[in-house]
């Protein structure tokens, strides 16, 4: 299982949020640079970095700072915020980020997702579902979409998607745990590789996830709080 170590952006700086409530931000580091090259240190290939205002606005606000990163420990990198037209898409991909991630677009947009793999690839498109009650949430988890989660799943898969980052909005930044019987669930669905993001609390979070043999995992407060140090987590995933 791979461990992709979080930066959540805002007006360029490393930030966490509670349960996606913007209003509930907690800066960590002003230099995101410096946190991903610990991140580096301590053996990890990727990193998950998602410009927050992007998601919020449709606009990719933070993106030097993501080429600054990216120059700066020449780690694969994942990334999203405001990427909803095919044009960002190529922007992106062809300014050396590793895999692009979807999510309100791919959602509001029926044939987004199914033209991104079309057109890229599908090892360098995600599409991320955030769910909220069983439903999938949009707009930096601000609107419900009244779509079905697990429905929404099946259909990107027959779409071509190949990798599905998969947020429990309930758990994301509460350090209550990962929920395994989400992901127990969401790789059962052909054709799809699961990231598993929020509430990741310990290493055992990170053992439970691995045992059941998915694909990744995203580690984002219980790294800062220090509940986690991140060359453990490499190290039980393998």
């Amino acid at each position: 299982m791979i461990i992709f170590p979080a930066i959540d952006l805002f007006d360029g700086q490393a930030v966490r949020l509670f349960k996606g409530d913007y209003k509930n931000m907690t800066v960590y580091d002003k230099e995101p640079v410096n946190t991903a090259l610990k991140f580096k240190n301590s053996g990890a290939e990727w990193l998950h970095v998602i410009d927050l205002e992007g998601a919020k606005s449709g606009t990719s606000k933070n993106f030097d700072v993501i080429l600054k990163i990216k120059n700066a420990t020449n780690l694969k990198i994942q990334t999203g915020g405001g990427i909803r037209d095919l044009k960002i898409v190529e922007h992106h991909l062809k300014s050396g980020i590793d895999r692009v991630i979807l999510g309100t677009a791919a959602v509001t947009n029926p044939e987004f997702a199914k033209d991104a793999v079309k057109n890229f690839g599908a090892e360098r498109i995600a599409v991320s579902v955030d769910i909220n009650n069983n439903q999938v949430a949009i707009k930096g988890w601000q609107e419900n979409s009244n779509l079905n989660a697990l429905e929404f799943c099946e259909k990107i898969s027959n779409d071509g998607v190949k990798y599905l980052i998969s947020t429990d909005i309930s758990r994301d930044g509460t350090l209550t745990g990962a929920n395994v019987n989400l992901y127990d669930t969401l790789k059962k669905i052909a054709g799809l590789k699961i990231i598993a993001s929020g509430g990741v609390k310990s290493i055992d979070d990170i053992k439970k996830l691995a045992e059941l043999k998915i694909y990744g995992a995203i580690i984002g407060k219980a790294y800062y709080t220090g509940n986690i140090d991140i060359k453990n987590a490499i190290e039980v995933s393998i």
